[in-house]
C-alpha cells in the first residue's frame, strides 16, 4: 500500500509518480498526473487483464476458467484453496491500493494547491473519484472489510484497520455522486478511456444492484441505456471489444505503455501452442462451454478451439488482435449489455416482469436465441431471475470477474461450487488478506477460514 510520495507523477512523464505543488501548478500538469493513473490501470496487476488480474483470477474462482499448466498459485484460485502467502493474491491487493494511493494523491493536490483552473479541477476530481470508487467496489467484494484509505499520508495509512462494508459502500456512493454531478455527458476526444457522467451512473447502477436497492439500480441503468447518442448494443459481435466501440462504457487503453499496443487479454487467453507447454496457462471449462446451444452465436464469435490428440482446448476470443499495427482493441471494463442485465434484475424485484423480459430479450435476440416473450411469457419471477443469471454467465464470461461476484452476491456460491471444488468451505467466498500486508500492519485482521 505504500508508494513514494516524492516520485508520484512526473509532469512530463505521466507514467511516473509525484506529489508536489509543481504538478498542480497548471491545468496541463495536473491533467498529466491523471493520465498517469489511466496508464497505471493498464500496468497494475489488479486491472491489466493479465495473469494476476481480477479477470483471470475471478474466472478461475468462478469456474469459468481452468488451469492447463502446473502453476500452483493459480490452482489455489481454481480450487478456492488460496494460501495467505499467495503472491498473485498479494499483487491483486497491493496494486489495487497503489491505484487508490495515486487517486488520493491527486485529490489531495487538487484541494491543496491553487494552480489549476476551477473547471479543470472539477473535471479531474470527478474522474479520479470515479476511479477510486471503482477500485473500492472490487476490494470490498473480493475481500469484505478492507482499510478505507482516503488520504495520501502513507505513515497514517500503514496502520489502518479494516472498515465495515457499509462504511466502504457509503464512501463509494459519495465518490460516485460527486462524479455524476461533475462530469460531462460526452467522452473527451471520442476516447472511452476517461469516464463521463454515464460511466459513473453505470457503476452506481451496479453498486445499487449489489446493495439490493432495486429502484435506484433501475433508475441509474435506465439513464445509461437511454443515452442512445453514446451507447448501443452492437449486432456484430466482432465489433464489441474494439477501441471506442459504441457498446463500451469504459475501457483501458494500452497506449500509455510503450512496450505494448494491444490489451493483455488476447496474450493470456488465445492459445498459440498446446497446453501445458503453452504460454497461456488457462482454458475455458467444460461447465462454461455447456451453457451455449448450437444456435447461440456467442460460441462462434467469442470462443476458439485448439485441438490436440488428447483433447480440444477452448479459449475466449472476445479479443483477437495480435498485431502491433496501431491500437485496434482496448480492454473492456464496463459495457452496455451489463446495464440491461442490471435493469432486468431490478425490474423483477419491482414486479415489472414484462419490462424485465423485454430487457433480457435484447441480449438473447442479439445472441440469436429464442425470445422469452415467445417461449414463456408467463414465466415466474424466480425463474426469470435464474434466466438472467444464466444469460449474464453466457454474456459476461471472462470479463472482470462478473460471475465470481454474481454467485457471491446472490448467495449461490456454496451450492454451485461445493460440488466441483472438493475442499470448498463457505468462507472461501472471500479471498484472504495477504500475509505480507498483515506482517507490516498489525491492525489488519484476517478473514475467517484462513
Amino acid at each position: 500500500m505504500q508508494s513514494s510520495c516524492e516520485n508520484f507523477v512526473e509532469v512530463d512523464v505521466p507514467d511516473q509518480k509525484i506529489v508536489s505543488e509543481t504538478v498542480f501548478g497548471s491545468d496541463e500538469a495536473a491533467n498529466n498526473a491523471v493520465i498517469g493513473i489511466y496508464n497505471e490501470l493498464f500496468k497494475a496487476d489488479f486491472s491489466n487483464g493479465n495473469f494476476r488480474s481480477v479477470t483471470l483470477l475471478g474466472g478461475l474462482s468462478a469456474g469459468e476458467l481452468q488451469t492447463t499448466a502446473l502453476n500452483e498459485e493459480m490452482i489455489e484460485f481454481e480450487e478456492s484453496e488460496i494460501l495467505i502467502e499467495n503472491s498473485y493474491n498479494l499483487a491483486l491487493w497491493s496494486s489495487a491500493y497503489n491505484i487508490i494511493y495515486l487517486c488520493n494523491a491527486v485529490i489531495d493536490g487538487l484541494r491543496k494547491y491553487n494552480g489549476v483552473s476551477e473547471e479543470m479541477k472539477a473535471k479531474l476530481m470527478g474522474e479520479v473519484q470515479f476511479v477510486r470508487a471503482f477500485v473500492y467496489f472490487y476490494l470490498v467484494n473480493l475481500y469484505g472489510k478492507v482499510p478505507l484509505i482516503q488520504s495520501p499520508d502513507y505513515r497514517e495509512n500503514a496502520l489502518a484497520s479494516r472498515a465495515e462494508k457499509t462504511e466502504i459502500y457509503e464512501a463509494i456512493i459519495d465518490d460516485l455522486e460527486n462524479a455524476v454531478a461533475i462530469l460531462g455527458e460526452s467522452y473527451e476526444g471520442g476516447e472511452r478511456i476517461r469516464p463521463n457522467k454515464y460511466t459513473a451512473m453505470a457503476l452506481m447502477a451496479r453498486v445499487y444492484l449489489f446493495l439490493e436497492d432495486w429502484e435506484k439500480a433501475e433508475t441509474y441503468s435506465t439513464q445509461v441505456i437511454n443515452s442512445t447518442e453514446n451507447y448501443a448494443l452492437l449486432n456484430d459481435l466482432d465489433q464489441v471489444f474494439l477501441a471506442n466501440s459504441q457498446e463500451a462504457i469504459w475501457q483501458i487503453s494500452p497506449a500509455g505503455r510503450a512496450l505494448s499496443v494491444i490489451p493483455n487479454e488476447p496474450r493470456i487467453f488465445i492459445l498459440t501452442s498446446a497446453p501445458p507447454q503453452s504460454n497461456q496457462p488457462t482454458a475455458i471449462t467444460k461447465k462454461q462451454l455447456m451453457l451455449y446451444s448450437k444456435k447461440d452465436i456467442r460460441s462462434e464469435y467469442w470462443l476458439g478451439v485448439f485441438p490436440t490428440d488428447v483433447k480440444d482446448y477452448y479459449y475466449p476470443t472476445k479479443y483477437r488482435i495480435h498485431d502491433s499495427e496501431g491500437i485496434k482493441e482496448y480492454s473492456m471494463v464496463m459495457r452496455l449489455a451489463e446495464q440491461y442485465f442490471i435493469r432486468a434484475e431490478a425490474k423483477v424485484h419491482l414486479e415489472n416482469l414484462t419490462g424485465a423480459i423485454t430487457d433480457l430479450d435484447k441480449i438473447r435476440e442479439r445472441a440469436n436465441l429464442d425470445l422469452i416473450m415467445n417461449l414463456n411469457s408467463g414465466i415466474t419471477g424466480e425463474a426469470l431471475l435464474d434466466s438472467i443469471q444464466i444469460e449474464r454467465q453466457r454474456e459476461l464470461f471472462t470479463e472482470w470477474g462478473h460471475r465470481w461476484l454474481d454467485i457471491k452476491r446472490t448467495g449461490m456460491a456454496p451450492k454451485i461450487l461445493s460440488g466441483t471444488k472438493t475442499s470448498w468451505q463457505d468462507t472461501d467466498v472471500l479471498y484472504p488478506i495477504p500475509e505480507e500486508e498483515r506482517s507490516k500492519n498489525p491492525n489488519l485482521t484476517q478473514n475467517n477460514g484462513y
